[in-house]
């Protein structure tokens, strides 16, 4: 090494070499911070270091190329090595320095004067009595000053928290003496390690030494130890060791291509800690059960697995956090990923999978989620533990769930390691086909064919796969369950109809709701129908004959009569299955009665079969359509959003029929409650190509044209509205009340200025109402009518809706009605009679917090006043604002002009034009200018 002389130095020594000692990755500035003390050595005065770090983090290679650098500037290098097996030898550490000083050889050949009798002076064991004492400390003294003056010495202790008592006091005996000679003195020590002799580290490095805190390598450094290009898998090496060269070099030992760093570990490294951690109370226990319980650590299951009371394990905790072996945080967790495996590795297979099972087991008293549990489940091998099939299948169930097919796999496989019956062993290996089909579709076939070899008993079997269908809902997975469910249908075809038939009921339902055509012809199964005793088998039949009867949209009575009785007995399947759901509860909105029994029904404590459906949202959602279709906007909103949050914290809102069902309900009754921002904002939320391999598609096709056609955008509302119409036609589905597409697509037709397609529009939904029967759905299809009519005939209808309307429970479509009567009666100049009506409508309106009906009722309300104070400027029979209407569109103003001019909407224009013609008896606007003459103008203009 290439060294330079340095003129300053008293003793005319090299001083600080340029270059650093080789091999050591990433302690330069460390180095450079203790070589920049030398130079104060090297001019008389004492100094001082201490490097601390944790546990592998190169302390020692540290003093040693200081030690090397120190010794290439010219000191007397005297290193010592405690030992924690030698910490009750006295004088140990202090016989090594003085013999490092002894013994070093001197400068250009000569021998270096010695100390006498230093090494002898020192004691075996510790002092007697006070004269001992005082020669044996200044006979080391005596020992360094002679170094000292002789030239630099560079004193270096290794881990000196483990040094014997005799020689810490030693080097504090000295540090003070040493002030004015050329002496460095640099200690290492574990950090966070408790002094708990009677000499103080800072006694031994003087009250101002410069510290050093090792820290673990960089990135590119460990890449370069490791001998890795820089990289993602060198980032991981990093991450799993915090650049832990100790931790580095055991992963290096055992690297392979293609490992897995989150389970690597090492052995040696587990026994290490686990010796070192012997000297602390009950620390190896708490280590062993903080690795055993990873993220599940909490204080009080880490005391319950070791073994010891709370104050013992928070003293164990202490010490660990200290030494950085657990980081400090409010949930103990080890600091490294690779400690943790390594710990784990170092424990025999048995005790570890014994250990996991206690884990399970307190955590499960715990309440804690059965994932949590799972994991331990899946490590305690070989073990039976026959409460666990539940815990393992409902965390497949949520891994699913939550996109990890894989490990639902890996817990169903466990959970078939355990003794079962034939009928849960059935269950098992139908749940681990859809797992299975959700990694490799291939592999699910087989693991049906597998269940239905168990079938033992053919009521089971059927509820199993009856079950399945209610689980898999929606896309690939129905077809699976349709497919499982026709192996089992034919297995047990043979049982006659009582045994097959819950099972072809439930998968009629899946292929009606799965598809995107017609659904299967129903007569199918009416031939089932004869043989069937059974009183559950009977109300199914009731179920299904409702739903005929809806898809027909033959008789509201005849439906809700079904419905009744198929809501007879305790029953709930039926009426969870998405498709049948979603068409009961738009026949049962207007039931009280019948919507109470569902709601009951629905409202069950276990969990619901289909897993993207959080407990209790069945009644809930059911109870907010009862909510909306009343009027009570804000209330259905609010049981809408909280569904929503359950659904997007499940992931599902665009995968489950029923999440697509409450959000189209919650962006409908947003746009009534004339918050088009939260409409917006959860339609955006939604994967809309997604969901169109469900039925209630179409519901979330009708609320956004809704949407469009509120917030501006007629013609994309229009096609909206008419592509549901269209898919509801090719699905055979003629109720005019689950998506009433075809009112809102005529007052989207008016408004883009198509009268004949508004008018056939809403003919064709007068019509499928009448058929119907329902007051909400009819007296909303009478009051489109009376909006496409002529004022005679458009005021008995309206008149009929209000009338219908008002014996309901449709606050909000009543609301409406009279908004269109009022208006249409302000118009022909029934003044009193009008605002008599348009009252009615603004505080309806209002009451149900539908902000834009109340506004249109409020506006025509407010013309109604005015028209009803006659005309004193012309001579025509016109109110003021028809009169005013008049004349700016004989001035050849559009529609759209003297709406924004007068600030009043295009339909209420049109229908003060339309008021003008009847009363000047003309037939058009043409024909204004010469009744009206050219020459006259709007008062005020």
């Amino acid at each position: 090494m290439h060294t330079e002389v340095n003129p300053e130095s008293p003793f005319g020594g090299p001083s600080v070499p340029k270059r650093r000692a080789a091999g050591l990755l990433g302690r330069d500035s460390e180095l450079d911070t203790i070589t920049g003390l030398f130079r104060a050595a090297l001019h008389g005065r004492a100094t001082s270091a201490v490097v601390v770090g944790e546990f592998g983090m190169g302390k020692s290679s540290v003093l040693t190329a200081a030690g090397e650098l120190a010794k290439a500037a010219g000191f007397t290098v005297a290193i010592a090595a405690a030992s924690r097996l030698e910490t009750h030898l006295s004088g140990g550490v202090g016989r090594q320095l003085v013999e490092g000083l002894t013994h070093a050889p001197a400068e250009a050949g000569s021998p270096r004067p010695r100390a006498p009798h230093a090494t002898e002076s020192l004691p075996d064991r510790r002092p007697r009595n006070e004269q001992e004492q005082t020669e044996s400390l200044d006979a080391f003294f005596h020992t360094v000053r002679h170094a000292a003056e002789q030239g630099p010495v560079f004193l270096g202790i290794d881990n000196i928290h483990l040094a014997d008592p005799w020689s810490m006091r030693c080097l504090a005996y000295i540090r003070h003496r040493v002030e004015n000679l050329p002496v460095m003195i640099v200690l290492t020590s574990l950090i966070g390690h408790l002094q708990t002799g009677e000499v103080a580290l800072l006694e031994m490095s003087g009250c101002t030494p410069a510290t050093i805190r090792l820290r673990g390598l960089g990135p590119r450094h460990v890449a370069e130890f490791l001998r890795l290009a820089p990289g993602r898998f060198s980032e991981q090496c990093h991450e799993v060791t915090g650049g832990n060269p100790y931790l580095l070099g055991a992963l290096r030992r055992r690297m392979i291509p293609g490992m897995d760093l989150d389970t690597a570990g090492s052995p040696m490294i587990g026994e290490v800690l686990r010796v070192r951690m012997h000297e602390y109370t009950a620390a190896p226990k708490m280590l062993e059960a903080v690795a055993i319980l990873g993220e599940d650590a909490s204080f009080d299951l880490l005391a319950q697995l070791a073994g010891v009371d709370e104050i013992t394990a928070l003293e164990a905790i202490d010490t660990m956090v200290r030494v950085h072996l657990l980081a400090n945080s409010h949930q103990p967790t080890l600091t490294y990923r690779f400690v943790r495996n390594s710990v784990l590795a170092d424990m025999p297979l048995a005790t570890r999978a014994v250990n996991h099972s206690r884990a399970a087991r307190l955590l499960h008293d715990a309440g804690a989620p059965p994932e949590r549990i799972a994991t331990h489940l899946l490590a305690a091998t070989a073990i039976r533990i026959p409460w666990a099939v539940n815990i393992l299948r409902l965390a497949a169930r949520y891994s699913v769930v939550n996109g990890d097919a894989g490990l639902a796999v890996r817990f169903l496989l466990r959970a078939l390691e355990e003794r079962l019956s034939e009928r849960k062993r059935m269950a098992i290996l139908l749940q681990l086909a859809h797992a299975e089909f959700h990694c490799d579709p291939d592999l699910a076939p087989a693991r049906v064919r597998e269940a239905v070899d168990h079938i033992d008993d053919r009521e089971t079997a059927a509820f199993v796969a009856t079950a399945m269908i209610l689980s898999l809902c929606g896309g690939p997975d129905a077809r699976l369950a349709i497919n499982s469910a026709g192996q089992f249908a034919a297995r047990l075809d043979a049982g006659g109809p009582d045994a097959v038939w819950p099972l072809l009921c439930m998968t009629y339902l899946a292929e009606a709701g799965s598809r995107l055509g017609p659904p299967p012809d129903f007569r199918d199964f009416e031939r089932q129908w004869a043989p069937l005793n059974d009183p559950a088998a009977q109300q199914s039949r009731s179920g299904l004959l409702a739903l005929d009867t809806v898809r027909s949209g033959v008789s509201s009575a005849q439906a809700v009569r079904h419905f009744g009785e198929a809501l007879s007995g305790e029953q709930p399947e039926l009426f969870e299955q998405p498709y049948f759901f979603t068409l009961a509860t738009a026949v049962l909105a207007d039931e009280a009665a019948l919507t109470d029994r569902l709601c009951q029904v629905l409202d069950t404590k276990r969990l619901p079969w289909d897993y993207h459906v959080p407990k209790g949202a069945l009644a809930t959602l059911a109870r907010g359509i009862a909510l909306q279709a009343g009027g009570d906007l804000v209330r259905a909103s609010v049981h809408y959003e909280s569904l929503m949050r359950q659904f997007d914290e499940r992931g599902a809102t665009s995968d489950c029929p029923v999440a697509v069902l409450c959000a189209a309900r919650l962006i409908e009754t947003s746009v009534e409650l004339g918050r088009y921002d939260v409409a917006t904002a959860q339609l955006e939320k939604l994967d809309f190509a997604a969901t169109q391999a469900h039925f209630t598609h179409n519901y979330l096709l009708y609320a956004r044209g809704r949407l469009r056609v509120a917030t501006g955008e007629p013609e994309l509302g229009y096609e909206d509205l008419r592509g549901c119409g269209r898919r509801l036609e090719h699905h055979g589905m003629c109720f005019p009340g689950f998506a009433p597409w075809r009112a809102h697509a005529a007052r989207a037709a008016l408004a883009l200025g198509r009268t004949d397609a508004a008018t056939r529009l809403a003919e064709e939904d007068l019509e499928a109402a009448e058929r119907w029967g329902a007051p909400r759905i009819l007296g909303g299809a009478l009051t489109t009518i009376g909006l496409v009519r002529d004022d005679e005939e458009a005021e008995r209808v309206l008149t009929k809706a209000v009338d219908i309307l008002s014996g309901s429970t449709a606050k909000l479509a009543l609301a409406e009605a009279l908004t269109e009567l009022g208006s249409l009666r302000a118009r022909h100049g029934h003044g009193e009679k009008a605002i008599v009506t348009l009252r009615q409508a603004a505080r309806l309106a209002k009451h149900c917090g539908a902000r834009s009906p109340a506004r249109r009722a409020a506006e025509a309300l407010r013309d109604a006043r005015t028209s009803a104070v006659p005309a004193k400027d012309n001579d025509h029979g016109l109110t003021k604002q028809e009169y005013r209407v008049a004349v700016m569109a004989s001035q050849g103003l559009t529609n759209r002009e003297i709406a924004e001019a007068l600030h009043l909407t295009r339909r209420t224009v049109e229908l003060h034009l339309s008021g003008a013609y009847r009363k000047l008896e003309i037939a058009g606007r043409t024909e204004l200018s010469t009744v009206l003459g050219r020459s006259q103008r709007v008062d005020g203009d």
